[in-house]
């Protein structure tokens, strides 16, 4: 039995970061917005494993499609590979505006590549992340990378989802009805997958914290795999591996 443990599965959204917690094996599970990823670090609940869908672990220089992570699972999902973004340079990611991250990216990368906008616009959110786990070197024995699109991948038997989320920025219905099926299939309690997502979140964001959450419940059991495996570093020491 597990006893008090919870894991928590985490995504970004507006409001900062949306947290689903779960116990391993029982239907308790609640659902909070956060502002900074610390005050989930250091929650009451002191969650075991913390799925994170954020870049972990920054390169110092990058090759073609960003890390090893990225061109690892990018394959296995079809449609959906578009969601998984280039992860730039550590020295990229620490620019304070987008054309000076940019021309860093462009420096330490072969082929040379600019930084997306999207992942430029996440880049405080890979900052804060890394910064925690450099303060606090115990907490890489607790916080993993997650994507969700992979993680749904692994709930739906490791094929990639034929139904986006979104359609020109609209929630799109039938992937969010497919995704939340696979989520009941997983196990997780209805409660939490039908629930109204909290002030500060959308519903995609809940839906992908949970997914999250259910491969904080696989890498819990043992049951989950890095990719690429085995993970290879940063300079720093943290992981550069996405887990499913």
């Amino acid at each position: 039995m597990s006893g008090g443990i919870w894991l928590a599965g985490v995504d970004g959204c507006r409001a900062g970061w949306i947290a689903a917690f779960l116990r391993p094996d029982n239907d308790d599970g609640f659902v909070q917005v956060f502002e900074s990823f610390a005050a989930i670090c250091e929650a009451p609940e002191q969650p075991a494993i913390i799925a994170v869908d954020i870049p972990i672990g920054l390169p110092e220089r990058t090759g073609n499609g960003g890390r090893a992570a990225e061109n690892a699972i990018r394959p296995l999902l079809g449609q959906r590979q578009s969601s998984v973004f280039s992860v730039p340079s550590r020295a990229a990611l620490a620019a304070a505006d987008y054309r000076e991250a940019c021309g860093i990216a462009f420096a330490t990368s072969d082929p040379p590549r600019k930084i997306s906008k999207q992942l430029f616009m996440i880049a405080p959110k890979i900052r804060e992340v890394d910064a925690c786990l450099l303060a606090n070197p115990l907490l890489q024995d607790r916080v993993f990378e997650t994507h969700p699109e992979l993680a749904f991948w692994r709930l739906n038997g490791e094929r990639a989802l034929d139904l986006p989320k979104k359609i020109k920025g609209r929630v799109h219905e039938p992937g969010m009805i497919l995704r939340r099926g696979l989520l009941r299939r997983a196990g997780l309690p209805d409660d939490l997958i039908d629930l109204d997502p909290p002030r500060g979140a959308a519903t995609d964001d809940l839906l992908d914290a949970l997914a999250c959450a259910a491969i904080a419940r696989r890498i819990h059991a043992g049951r989950a795999t890095p990719f690429p495996h085995p993970p290879p570093r940063d300079a720093f020491g943290l992981r550069m591996a996405i887990w499913a």
